[in-house]
């Protein structure tokens, strides 16, 4: 069966988008990101949803509205442009939370009512790591423009036990090699063959924070999320795609929210990483599948990027097909 899936700008400009006397210390608004990897390019702005979204930085500022963008990397540069920052200061955006909460990351979709805030670069730091077990305890995503970030550690881990390594750490070199524009499998992937025994440096970027955002470190959340998790606070949600233009869409049904779920879940046990866009990717390509051989051959057509294991396909394929009969 064929499974082989194969620098900031002058701040004393004022930009017009930030809305006046909207001044919020990261805490007010309310509002998950496709990973973009090239594909069509963008359609022309005439055939761009007229959508217009609130946006601050997560660490404080005024508001800003952004519109126009069809994939993640548009929609940093919009945010950059509000802010008068470079795109490449955004490590990842949340939903109508400033904290860094990776059960609010902003994935495929943005729910028309939501808030978005932009996390920023902030303190570097260089960390030699003893890597005492095969596995680290590290669950890796990435933000769909270039960098991985940490996006769960497991409670008492090798990582665990490095406090200086917090979830929301962009990960930057490995060994004196720069990872950036690496994606967040290729990363896992990097670590997981760093031999056992021996020490390896990692330097790391945390998110800008604060003051009253200083609080102790996260794991990054157990597992199940409660109703506060779901994507979106409206009816309907902008589908951001890597491959065509943006579209807007009712918001996903308790099928897609649960199959989504599950098969994130079995990304974050096979490969090391979270990523609900991919997630709905495979669950998109599975769901009117008849057999997990049209599913195999699907997934090779859709995600030929990824070589994913068999035994990976097969639960996907049976995730699928138990959150059709609600048997979870």
């Amino acid at each position: 069966m064929p499974l082989g899936l194969r620098k900031k700008k002058n701040k004393s400009r004022e930009s017009s988008n930030l809305v006046e006397n909207e001044e919020v210390g990261g805490h007010a608004g309310v509002g998950k990101s496709a990973v973009n990897g090239g594909g069509l390019p963008p359609p022309p702005a005439s055939l761009r949803p007229k959508l217009v979204f609130h946006t601050q930085l997560a660490h404080g500022s005024p508001t800003g509205r952004i519109e126009g963008f069809t994939n993640v990397k548009e929609l940093y540069s919009k945010i950059a442009e509000a802010f008068n920052l470079s795109p490449d200061e955004i490590l990842f955006c949340t939903l109508n939370t400033h904290k860094i909460d990776m059960e609010k990351l902003l994935g495929g979709q943005i729910g028309l009512e939501d808030f978005i805030f932009a996390h920023i670069k902030g303190l570097k730091k260089e960390v030699e790591v003893y890597k005492a077990e095969e596995a680290l305890g590290l669950t890796i995503t990435d933000n769909g423009a270039g960098f991985a970030f940490i996006k769960r550690i497991k409670e008492g881990s090798v990582v665990d036990g490095v406090k200086v390594i917090c979830v929301g750490d962009h990960i930057e070199c490995i060994n004196g090699k720069n990872i950036v524009g690496m994606r967040h499998y290729e990363v896992a992937r990097m670590l997981k063959e760093l031999p056992k025994e021996q020490s390896f440096t990692i330097k790391l970027v945390e998110p800008m924070k604060a003051f009253e955002m200083l609080e102790p470190r996260s794991r990054g959340g157990g597992g199940k999320t409660s109703g506060d998790g779901k994507i979106g606070t409206g009816r309907e949600t902008l589908r951001l795609r890597s491959k065509g233009p943006a579209t807007v869409e009712e918001m996903p049904t308790e099928f897609e929210e649960k199959a989504v779920k599950k098969v994130d879940d079995l990304l974050e046990s096979y490969m090391g990483i979270r990523d609900t866009e991919l997630a709905a990717t495979m669950v998109e390509v599975g769901r009117d599948k008849k057999n997990p051989d049209e599913f195999a051959m699907a997934l090779d057509e859709a995600l030929g990027d990824f070589a994913f294991p068999d035994e990976f396909v097969f639960d996907v394929w049976g995730a699928i097909g138990d959150a059709k009969q609600g048997r979870f």
